[in-house]
């Protein structure tokens, strides 16, 4: 899982910066779904919280972790008012700390478990979420954005008027 989240943290820096002109215009696929900016805030959002509960769970917290509001993050984030450079190196030095937590975990500490908003969790499956749940926003990126830019970029070529 290590390997799976140091590739990401060179694919998804790479895949937002291809799809840099859609970041910029705030382009999402639907009315009420997230632009690019709202979805790389959201996974940094979410990879802080996992970390942490991560954290907790690996060195043997008793009390239950709670619940997160995704939507409220979104919003309250106000990552639109940000570069896609600036979110990029949050998301970097996220990542970097991520890393650091997880390389050191002992054997015993990856399979602990916790309560976690409602349900039993292992450290182990709380670093699976994490990557995870990036490759899902991959998918949902390169199946409902992609097609969006190349719809754009169609209908800029010569010839098209």
């Amino acid at each position: 899982m290590l390997t799976a989240l140091v590739r990401l943290a060179d694919e998804t820096p790479r895949l937002f910066e291809s799809l840099r002109s859609a970041a910029e215009r705030a382009t999402s696929y639907a009315p009420g779904k997230w632009t690019l900016k709202e979805i790389l805030g959201h996974l940094v959002d979410d990879e802080r919280i996992f970390s942490y509960r991560l954290l907790c769970v690996a060195r043997g917290e008793q009390n239950e972790l709670p619940g997160f509001d995704e939507e409220i993050y979104a919003t309250s984030g106000a990552f639109e008012q940000r570069t896609l450079a600036n979110l990029l190196s949050e998301y970097a030095a996220v990542r970097a700390a991520t890393l650091a937590l997880l390389e050191h975990l002992t054997g015993a500490a990856w399979t602990r478990r916790g309560r976690v908003n409602g349900y039993t969790a292992s450290a182990r499956g709380l670093a699976f979420h994490i990557a995870g749940h990036e490759l899902h926003h991959h998918r949902v990126i390169r199946e409902r954005y992609v097609p969006l830019l190349e719809a754009d970029l169609e209908s800029v070529r010569p010839g098209n008027e």
